[in-house]
């Protein structure tokens, strides 16, 4: 199944994201408040990184409370690694594993179009083996 399938429904202006310019300490707050691990960082309508909760807990562990006032654009993780909307989940996934990442913005022609997580991507593949075995199941019962 392609990437594009999982965006299927989702109005890509739905995506919860962030400005270069903003401080640390506001998306920390946005991340709290919607409850979510990670944020597309745009500058200038594109996607120049990803700000992710462990980009907050390793520049605590370094810097202290002084990094939350300093911009997201300065500690985001950077270049951002994104898939396009005709990758197949399992290799999107693959590529999560690989590099250690859970989300991914998913860009077309440039322009970020989705941003899905490993559980969107598990839960498509769940999906698709409990398909898979009631097909069997089904199969079975009619032979």
């Amino acid at each position: 199944m392609e990437v594009a399938k999982l965006l299927k429904g989702r109005d890509p202006a739905d995506i919860i994201r962030c400005d270069v310019g903003s401080t640390v300490r506001d998306v920390v707050a946005l991340l709290a408040g919607k409850r979510i691990g990670a944020v597309p960082v745009m500058e200038r309508g594109t996607v120049a990184g990803i700000f992710s909760e462990r980009d907050v807990l390793y520049r605590l562990a370094d810097e202290g409370a002084l990094c939350l006032d300093r911009k997201v654009g300065e500690v985001m993780t950077s270049p951002p690694i994104t898939v396009e909307p005709s990758t197949d989940t399992d290799e999107a996934m693959a590529l999560m594993t690989r590099r250690r990442i859970r989300h991914l913005p998913v860009c077309d022609k440039g322009e970020m179009c989705g941003f899905v997580s490993i559980g969107d991507l598990v839960k498509s593949r769940m999906d698709a083996i409990e398909a898979e075995a009631q097909n069997l199941r089904t199969y079975i019962q009619t032979a």
